[in-house]
């Protein structure tokens, strides 16, 4: 049984569809960059989810994997401190979808919001795939292989953690009644001692006879604390105490992130497919470029006419980067056609190349140096394989599959 302590471990992954850009930085890098100070993190190249839109441009996916871990090193990702992998050189995330799918409803697959969504929003590629249908299953097997109890998400994308909790309460209910549960429960309590014993058939009381969530709780923190029980009897009185089987799969929560706030260079939502990024790694010229061409308030036809900043893709930019005394400067100038908007850009120029400079700067030393970038994926890879094969012998056991 894993030793880990779900709900002090975080996973989250990305997929390697292209470069890395400041929506990127600011919607997810970010908050990695706190997270890995917070919790035991694992970090991972989603590249089969990849193939899942993208199975007909493997070059591309490949490609992007090795870049995409050199931005996230060069953005401050600290291998010390986090595990970073790469999903398909740990086989245990396949045989665990496999596994999975033997017992998860269809219907939970279809009526994902995100699948009827994406197949509508990339009318361009053939989404008419199994592979396609079934990445909510592999993103729960992700999830599930390294018993990750919290998971980073945006609010509109809590649906994909409904269903791995969905999942996971499903196979415990199934798989997790094994001969003399109930006795083996009841010897692990014995073995807790009077005093804690009888606290804890109190607080087990209290929940499945009043639901009482505070009693569930406290009795949950009893159990992480007790040493004369092993793991397998924890795991065990952990689903006792609410009425089911043992815990095999614990169930993930969703780590709300912060909504973000990095907009396109056209004031839509910053995306490759829209070419309305600033990536990480482009160059100063690069940058100034993209910024000097951004739209403005289409109200400013001359130099002399005043113009409106929440019109203005700019001003987001100004949001994000500038300072309070900055946007009331905008918004003076802006308003009364005092500055032009190659004015009002130059801050925005200045603030960008501020951020992205050291980062392209780490990038381009990590990129001359591959073998460093190399050995930190294949100890990260060493690592989370070790963690997901703990898993999947508990998962083979009780369905069965644990030849000895």
């Amino acid at each position: 049984m894993n030793a880990a302590d779900p709900d002090s471990r975080v996973l989250s992954g990305m997929r390697p569809t292209g470069r890395l850009h400041l929506g990127h930085y600011h919607g997810v890098l970010k908050n990695w960059l706190t997270l890995q100070h917070e919790y035991e993190c694992f970090f991972f190249v989603a590249d089969w989810h990849a193939l899942t839109t993208h199975y007909d441009e493997p070059e591309l996916v490949n490609e992007y994997a090795l870049d995409m871990v050199i931005d996230w090193l060069a953005a401050g990702i600290n291998p010390g401190q986090s595990t970073l992998f790469v999903q398909s050189r740990v086989p245990e995330h396949a045989e665990l979808h496999l596994l999975l799918s033997m017992m998860t409803p269809l219907s939970w697959l279809e009526r994902v919001p995100s699948y009827k969504d994406q197949q509508e929003s990339l009318k361009e590629r053939d989404l008419a795939t199994y592979g396609f249908l079934g990445y909510p299953l592999l993103q729960s097997a992700d999830i599930l292989a390294y018993r990750a109890g919290q998971v980073p998400v945006g609010a509109d994308q809590e649906a994909h953690i409904e269903i791995t909790r969905e999942v996971a309460r499903r196979f415990n209910h199934i798989y997790g009644r094994e001969p003399n549960f109930e006795k083996k429960a009841e010897q692990g309590i014995a073995k807790m001692g009077r005093k804690q014993g009888n606290l804890y058939k109190k607080l087990r009381k209290s929940y499945l006879e009043t639901g009482d969530l505070d009693a569930l709780e406290t009795a949950r923190a009893l159990l992480q604390e007790q040493q004369n029980i092993t793991l397998g009897d924890q795991e065990r009185l952990l689903g006792y105490l609410e009425g089911t089987g043992r815990v095999i799969l614990p169930e993930p929560n969703a780590l709300l992130t912060p909504v973000a706030k990095m907009p396109g260079l056209d004031g839509q939502k910053m995306s490759k497919s829209l070419n309305n990024t600033i990536a990480l790694r482009d160059e100063t010229d690069v940058i100034a470029d993209k910024i000097r061409r951004m739209p403005t308030d289409p109200a400013r036809i001359r130099r002399t006419d005043p113009g409106e900043p929440d019109r203005c893709p700019v001003w987001n930019f100004h949001q994000v980067y500038s300072d309070k005394r900055t946007r009331e400067w905008v918004c003076e100038g802006c308003t009364t056609a005092g500055i032009g908007c190659l004015e009002c850009k130059a801050p925005v120029i200045d603030a960008v190349e501020a951020e992205v400079a050291p980062i392209r700067l780490r990038a381009n030393e990590l990129a001359a140096n591959p073998d460093e970038v190399s050995n930190i994926i294949a100890e990260g890879c060493e690592k989370a394989g070790d963690e997901a094969a703990e898993t999947l012998r508990d998962v083979r056991d009780a369905m069965g599959l644990g030849w000895r």
